[in-house]
Order: C-alpha cells, then sequence, then structure tokens
C-alpha cells in the first residue's frame, strides 16, 4: 500500500505512518496544533528519508503531533512508536544547499543478511510508503491508551498492533530517536546530492 505525505494543504487529513508505518485516515487534532504531543527534542530545518528492503517490528503504535524546530516553528507530523525493530538494507540520506552546492550524507547499513536492529524507536515523518502487513491492529483507539510505552494526547485518534511488517519501506521524516540503534555494517559518506529514492 502507499501512504500519500501530510501536508497543511488537505485540511489536516493524513494518511496514518508507521516507521517508519500505518494504515489509516486521520484529522490532526487540536493537540497537533497547540504542540501538545511535540516530538521531544528541536529538529532541523531539513526532513530526510529512510529507505530498507524489509521492516519487521513489535509492539506499534502510531498518533498525530508536532515536530518544532529551534525557532519554534511547528511541522505537524505522525508519530510512530515500534517497541523492537529490525530493517534490511538500511539506508538514511539528507540533502543541503551550501556555497559549495548540494551536499548530501548518505549512511547505508544492516546488509548482507545482517540488519540493522533498533529498541524503543520512535519517528515523527511526513510521507510512507510499502506494502504493509499488520498483525492485530487496532484503529480507532483513544491515543492516549495506546499499547505502547509512549502514548499520545487524550483524545486522540491513533492505531496500535502487536507487529508490523512493510517491504520496500521509503519514508520521508523529521525526527527519529531510539533506546538503542545497531547499525551493521556502517558505511557513512557525503555525496554531492544522493538521496536513498
Amino acid at each position: 500500500m502507499k501512504f500519500s505525505s501530510l501536508t497543511g494543504s488537505r485540511a489536516g487529513r493524513v494518511l496514518l505512518t508507521a516507521v517508519p508505518v500505518a494504515l489509516a485516515l486521520s484529522v490532526l487534532g487540536a493537540g497537533v496544533a497547540n504542540g501538545a504531543v511535540p516530538v521531544s527534542f528541536a529538529v532541523s530545518g531539513s526532513q530526510f528519508k529512510i529507505g530498507a528492503s524489509e521492516l519487521n517490528g513489535t509492539g506499534f503504535s502510531q498518533y498525530s503531533g508536532v515536530a518544532l524546530e529551534k525557532t519554534g516553528k511547528p511541522h505537524a507530523v505522525a508519530i510512530a512508536n515500534i517497541k523492537s525493530a529490525t530493517l534490511a538494507d538500511l539506508c538514511q540520506s539528507v540533502v543541503s544547499d551550501t556555497p559549495l552546492g548540494k551536499l548530501g550524507i548518505l549512511i547505508q547499513a544492516g546488509g548482507g543478511g545482517k540488519p540493522a536492529t533498533a529498541s524503543d524507536l520512535q519517528l515523527g515523518m511526513t510521507d510512507l510508503q510499502g506494502d504493509a502487513t499488520f498483525t492485530n491492529i487496532r484503529i480507532g483507539v483513544d491515543a492516549s491508551t495506546v499499547n505502547t510505552t509512549a502514548k499520545g494526547e487524550a483524545g486522540g485518534f491513533a492505531q496500535d498492533a502487536d507487529a508490523l511488517k512493510i517491504v520496500g519501506l521509503k519514508q520521508t521524516a523529521w525526527s527519529t530517536q531510539a533506546g538503542t540503534f545497531a547499525l551493521n555494517g556502517l558505511h557513512l559518506q557525503l555525496t554531492n546530492g544522493t538521496e536513498c529514492f
């Protein structure tokens, strides 16, 4: 399934996503508008891309939130939580305009049958694509009652699931944080603007 991007021009509607991931259509609530459900650190002014041939995770929830820049500028996001995840053929890229032209950072890991692993993963994303399968999913639960440690605002629309699988993951995000993130076979390189997709 293909997930469309979260944009203010679509009257606050968002296809719910999770890690990179998701399923149902939601209306961003007042908590997003007033920053009541923020990402827990100031984000840069650039989004980045994450790709993986396959993501497998357990302990998933998703609800709407806000990522704030240091200046206070807000960005509406779909917050996805995954208790434990593996990502095969992980790729992460970010590109910036500089006085020398476009400059990018490209990170690759998790290849050769040794996927990257993460615990207590939380993502603030705006777009997700891939073929997704959920186990024991609940759609439309109150965001403050999802079955993960991290929760959203009371009254907010949310979903959760015991497990998820996404094949052909392509995600655009403002933030990623994790308790642990093990990048097997890590390769980081500067590029002239090469992106994961």
